[in-house]
């Protein structure tokens, strides 16, 4: 075999390789942020509890 198939074969083969890895990586990464999601509880923040009428916001749904 000549230097410049075994070239050609080393880049498919890496090629090859690092695709998958790719893809593992951004599956794990979403599988992390799912994880994160899910797991986790903002804590409460101050609201107003009323509606307010000078315009400000409130929370649609209070948790706390």
């Amino acid at each position: 075999m000549t230097t410049q198939a075994t070239a050609r074969r080393r880049r498919w083969t890496s090629a090859w390789l690092l695709v998958p890895a790719g893809l593992l990586l951004v599956a794990a990464a979403n599988a992390h942020l799912v994880y994160v999601a899910v797991t986790s509880q903002p804590d409460c923040v101050p609201h107003l509890k009323e509606a307010g009428t000078d315009g400000s916001y409130r929370a649609a749904k209070s948790a706390c």
